[in-house]
Order: structure tokens, then sequence, then C-alpha cells
């Protein structure tokens, strides 16, 4: 799947909830917390902490058949959950493909909107670590 498809299928699951509700859409976002592909211990850390975030989120790159595949981990529930959501769009995807995707599919869930404003800056820095890896893949080729 491409990211886009992947980023429309996340819009499409969180239009199923009520858009008054939040409750809802963040026990969705902990939940898909639940199933985030852990990154091994080796990989937590000092240089894998994204920087920015208010909780410790841990997030590891590999290059594999010319894809990038992505783990992670975070001290918090619902920051695991928002890096699970990151991970399953731009994993698994080509170094090129990850920097040209945008990233509006989070403004269209209207996750961004109803975040504190230190999550949502640890957001905006979890995606720019996420392109950061594909820029340094990118570059070594």
């Amino acid at each position: 799947m491409t990211i886009k498809e992947i980023q429309n299928e996340i819009v499409d699951e969180f239009g199923m909830f009520d858009p008054e509700s939040w409750d809802e859409r963040y026990q969705y976002v902990i939940d898909l917390g639940k199933t985030l592909p852990l990154i091994d211990e080796k990989f937590k850390t000092e240089e894998n902490i994204i920087k920015g975030c208010q909780s410790k989120v841990w997030l590891h790159g590999e290059e594999q058949n010319d894809k990038i595949i992505f783990t992670a981990d975070s001290d918090a529930i619902l920051t695991k959950g928002i890096i699970a959501i990151l991970i399953r769009a731009f994993s698994n995807q080509t170094a090129e493909a990850i920097l040209e995707a945008d990233t509006e599919f989070i403004d269209e869930i209207g996750l961004k909107d109803h975040l504190s404003p230190t999550r949502a800056n640890g957001l905006v820095s979890m995606i720019k670590q996420i392109k950061m890896y594909a820029l340094a893949y990118q570059a070594k080729r």
C-alpha cells in the first residue's frame, strides 16, 4: 500500500467516531499504541529519543530492501498511540516516498487540534525525525 492509501484508511477509521466525542478517539489512539512494533531494547538509547516530546519516545529506522522499517516505544500511552499511527503510515516505505508524503491526514483526523501544545510539538518532532531517517537513508545511496 502507498502512504496515501494508508493515510486514507486511518482517516476512514477515525471517521467512524462521533466528531464531537474525543473520548472515543483518544481510546482508539491508546489502543493503536498497543499494536506498536516495539523497538528493540538495544535501540532505547539517548540518541534515539525524539527531542521536543513531553514524554520519552524512542524511534529507530532500519533500511531493508530499499524500504525503511520503523520501530518505536514511549513511556506514555497516548504518545505511544500517536507514534503508532505515524509508523503505520510511514514504515515499510521507500525514503523517497516518505520524503514526498504530506501529513495532512493528521489534520483530517483532527488529532493536532486536540492535543496539548507540548504533545502537538512532540507530534511535529516525531514526523520530523521520521523524515530525517528517510533523508539519511536517501543520502547513503
